[in-house]
């Protein structure tokens, strides 16, 4: 008996209810997903805000400040960004090419040859007189008055779109001309003290210094990376008038107060927990709006990476709640520990037991950490920057200390205890191992201080120094060292 042949409906309805039931299991599937991996990031966000953490970036913004009480909008530091930002921060799109940049002020190439090196402790050389460099930068007078007179203002906050979309593209374009201005500055101090006018190479070193404080609240590691950048253009100045014996006491008491204010491992906890926060924001950003282009908030930013693009809306929500787990977790296990800004240190071990750790963590593919992957690997050599860079000010403050203390008493001390009260609040110690900062005295006038530095070994005040043409300090190997040339 012949069957009967079946009806191509059956086939269409077999394929129907099967095509639904993969729909529904895909639903299932993307439901358990989003609700395990939403559920697993705010147990973790709760179990942390009860111990004082926050996760929001705009616990990060900085406070406001009246405008007439604000150095960054004055008008000669606002016209080194009017050109690209709005007073709100917006982008200003053509650029506005009516504003002038009056901060824009750039160090002579002939000049900048002869400028020494604090860490290698070499002097500067310029290469013409000290007069005919200040007559060569006597251009930049009065807009650096202007600029002086502005940072008396007793606030400071730039107007960044804080509420951009996406965060990862506010614009931060008063850093590069910030730390312009303190190399001007910088070369100015300097030929004023070799033209014996330590007075006004005061007055630009503590306008250096406020340069640097104007931007001390803003969240971006990289603000901070400038700071860092701009103290130690700062230190060249201070060092070669403490290396002459040009400071008198009661400009030494300035420069002590100016640098006492200086904390920057405390700015390296604010500054990588917004960060920690600036992350989750753009991986939020990320799953609210599946446009891949973090770097831009333009509308065609979607249609930029399209393969991109695709996979963002293929993802489930929940991968994107794991990856934002995967930076909090990884912050508060391998970022924030290594420094405690209570006691002052600074634990490089930890630092590399935890880069290991990263290492093996991050070397597993895994769509629950593909971002982390992205972004940790620029986050964690940060730590050594600004451990390099509270050192150096705690042994210029040191330095200082024991001028003071040569002046009063025509020689230096045998050991830094004599130096407090007196002449220095209390003596920093060493932050990579808690100790006395090593202190050799050569002569009356003559000493070397030192931090056993990164190594964590004492090498003796020996400074390592890079391979290459023109070596900058290996601040990996060897000690981190303040000294005079010999005489």
């Amino acid at each position: 008996m012949n069957e009967k042949p079946r009806s191509p409906w059956r086939y269409s309805k077999c394929f129907l209810l099967g095509l639904a039931c993969l729909v529904v299991l895909i639903g299932l599937f993307y439901a358990e997903e989003d609700w395990r991996g939403w559920h697993a990031w705010n147990k973790f966000k709760h179990q942390w805000e009860t111990k004082g953490e926050k996760f929001d970036f705009k616990d990060f913004v900085p406070p406001s400040v009246p405008d007439d009480q604000n150095f960054a909008l004055t008008p000669i530091v606002a016209s080194c960004y009017g050109y690209i930002l709005d007073p709100n921060g917006h982008e200003i799109t053509p650029r506005d090419t009516n504003v002038v940049d009056r901060l824009k002020m750039e160090v002579p190439l002939d000049r900048a040859k002869g400028i020494g090196n604090w860490q290698k402790s070499t002097m500067s050389e310029l290469r013409s007189p000290a007069a005919d460099v200040l007559l060569a930068l006597s251009k930049y007078d009065p807009a650096i008055e202007e600029l002086r007179q502005a940072s008396k203002m007793s606030g400071s906050r730039f107007p960044l779109n804080y509420d951009n979309e996406p965060p990862a593209a506010i614009l931060l374009p008063h850093l590069a001309a910030l730390k312009k201005c303190t190399q001007v500055l910088q070369l100015r101090a300097i030929a004023e003290l070799q033209n014996d006018q330590s007075d006004m190479a005061l007055a630009d070193v503590k306008l250096s210094l406020r340069l640097t404080d104007a931007i001390h609240t803003e969240p971006f590691l990289i603000s901070h990376l400038v700071r860092i950048a701009m103290v130690n253009i700062t230190l060249q100045p201070i060092w070669e008038g403490l290396a002459r014996h040009q400071w008198s006491d009661a400009q030494l008491a300035e420069l002590e107060s100016e640098l006492a204010r200086v904390d920057f491992l405390a700015d390296y906890e604010f500054t990588m927990r917004g960060e920690r926060a600036l992350g989750v924001a753009n991986i939020d950003y990320l799953r609210r709006t599946h446009k891949f282009d973090l770097m831009s908030n333009s509308d065609n930013s979607r249609s930029s990476h399209p393969v991109q693009n695709i996979a963002l809306h293929l993802m489930p929500n929940a991968w994107f709640y794991q990856n934002e787990l995967a930076i909090a977790r990884m912050h508060q296990q391998w970022i924030l520990p290594p420094v405690d800004v209570e006691h002052q240190m600074v634990s490089p071990e930890a630092v590399r037991r935890n880069e290991t750790a990263e290492t093996n963590e991050l070397s597993h593919l895994a769509f629950y950490d593909v971002f982390a992957r992205m972004l940790f690997p620029a986050l964690g050599p940060a730590v050594k920057r600004f451990a390099y860079g509270q050192e150096s000010v705690n042994l210029a403050h040191t330095a200082i200390a024991l001028e003071r203390y040569r002046l009063a008493h025509g020689m230096l001390p045998e050991s830094l205890d004599t130096l407090a009260p007196q002449f220095i609040g209390q003596v920093p110690h060493d932050i990579i191992n808690g100790q006395p900062l090593h202190y050799l005295r050569t002569s009356d006038s003559q000493f070397a201080l030192y931090s056993v530095g990164w190594n964590e070994t004492d090498d003796d005040g020996e400074v390592v120094l890079q391979k290459g043409s023109t070596p900058n300090v290996d601040i990996n190997q060897g000690d981190w060292v303040w000294q005079y040339p010999a005489k």
